[in-house]
């Protein structure tokens, strides 16, 4: 048995396009937030120098990722800007010297233990690199390692478009390899899990060749269904284990890592060198040349573009990652983060959204949705207020993987109205529980 999913088209068209390095921008935007959990503290200002490497912004509580320089340069100015889903955040405008010196600081870590090894992974910057955007440390920062026995990395890569994950494999597979050493040895686990769908089979003939020369490393191929790489779907399907709602792969004993998240951590610590710049897709129907590139952090996504030949026709909608779980991006000054994988440019035809009509209650969405929710009635609890069933539907869960709108023959809009009754459900629960608070008191 497997979580249930459903088969999207791939159009991995980039699949077999080898990073190539675009032009260094004029200009780069660096926002403070670029992971989940509290901003960063910027820690330059305006006509400051900077250098490849160099912390610009520090982290601002436990949940919170260092953030570097992808260039070097003077600070123009600081500033606060709108982040896709419309976030407020402080950001450095650095303009580029076009030397790309060095920070002295920019040296491979000291790690002879776990502590050593968990605080080089904080201060390489790297968090879920799949989009997620977690900081690596925090979720590797476990107090009680007996009770991992098993770490899964997602190589699974299920969204269409998206190739950069795969150019990891293929191009950075002795990263991929230095990284399971380092996660044998500093977190015990004797069951490394590399989870891959059986559509990238040069990348599974390279990961193989990984597990042959390990103890304890298993490749399992997985079926190519959307939303494989999701952390509650992996696990399932490479464990057998089911994730209880609410809970986190560490409750079944499992850790779960994106395959480009590992390899840029062993990558830091062979060669100091933080999270300063990503391998994108640049893809879409509007796109003349799809590529991946490689481009610093804070490059705006019009550079990604221009450097893969412009649009053949004028975009409607940019999206940062895939059709699926993509977001928006509000302008083409908009910077390349620590978690944009891809960049997808659509048309008219592809972003027009469908016209809705009435639920017919065929009961597709519910049959579709890898986590058994049934959207029916977490919409109608919703028009109705009802919290308390909203709850009981577990609307919270929904982690928006968009599987049901894609089957709706209805097309209704079920993934916003889902995100609306999670908004809604949070601040009841929030409410109830300021409530208990009060009378503990």
């Amino acid at each position: 048995m497997r979580l249930k999913g459903i088969k999207v088209p791939h159009r991995k068209n980039t699949a077999n396009s080898v990073p190539q390095r675009i032009p260094l921008p004029k200009t780069v935007l660096i926002p403070m937030s670029m992971h989940i959990g509290k901003p960063c503290k910027l820690s330059v200002k305006a006509g400051d120098h900077v250098k490849v490497g160099q912390i610009i912004g520090l982290p601002d509580g436990f949940i919170s990722s260092p953030i570097h320089s992808s260039v070097s340069g003077t600070v123009k100015k600081t500033e606060i800007i709108t982040m896709a889903g419309a976030a407020r955040t402080s950001a450095a405008v650095i303009e580029t010297d076009g030397l790309q010196e060095l920070c002295e600081d920019v040296k491979p870590p000291v790690v002879t233990d776990f502590e050593s090894f968990i605080e080089a992974v904080k201060n390489s910057g790297v968090v879920g690199l799949g989009g997620a955007g977690f900081p690596t440390f925090v979720k590797l920062n476990i107090k009680d390692l007996s009770a991992v026995d098993t770490v899964i990395i997602n190589a699974a890569e299920c969204e269409p478009y998206i190739t950069s994950d795969t150019r990891t494999m293929l191009d950075k597979a002795e990263y991929i390899s230095k990284g399971i050493d380092l996660i044998q040895k500093y977190l015990g686990t004797k069951r490394i899990i590399i989870g891959i769908e059986n559509n990238k089979k040069p990348c599974i003939q390279k990961m193989q060749e990984i597990a042959d020369i390990k103890n304890g490393v298993i490749v399992k191929v997985l079926p190519s269904i959307y939303p494989q790489g999701g952390e509650k779907v992996l696990v399932y399907n490479t464990t057998g284990r089911l994730i209880p709602k609410g809970g986190l792969p560490l409750d079944v004993g499992a850790v779960v890592l994106n395959c480009t998240t590992l390899a840029c951590i062993a990558e830091y610590i062979e060669t100091g060198m933080p999270l300063t710049e990503k391998c994108v897709t640049v893809d879409g129907s509007c796109v003349k040349e799809p590529k991946n590139v490689i481009a610093p952090i804070g490059t705006p996504v019009q550079n990604l573009f221009d450097f893969c030949g412009g649009f053949k026709a004028k975009p409607k909608k940019v999206l940062y990652g895939g059709p699926m779980m993509g977001i928006a991006v509000p302008s083409l000054d908009s910077p390349v983060l620590k978690m944009t994988n891809a960049v997808i440019a659509m048309d008219e035809k592809d972003a027009r959204p469908p016209k809705a009509s009435a639920c017919i209650n065929c009961g597709e969405c519910l049959n579709n949705c890898p986590l058994r929710l049934d959207p029916r009635k977490i919409s109608k609890a919703l028009k109705l207020g009802l919290d308390e069933e909203l709850k009981k539907q577990h609307a919270d869960l929904c982690m928006e993987c968009g599987c049901c709108a894609y089957v709706c023959p209805a097309k209704r809009p079920i993934v916003q109205n889902n995100r609306l009754a999670k908004a809604r459900l949070n601040k009841y629960l929030s409410q109830q529980r300021a409530l208990k608070e009060g009378k503990n008191e």
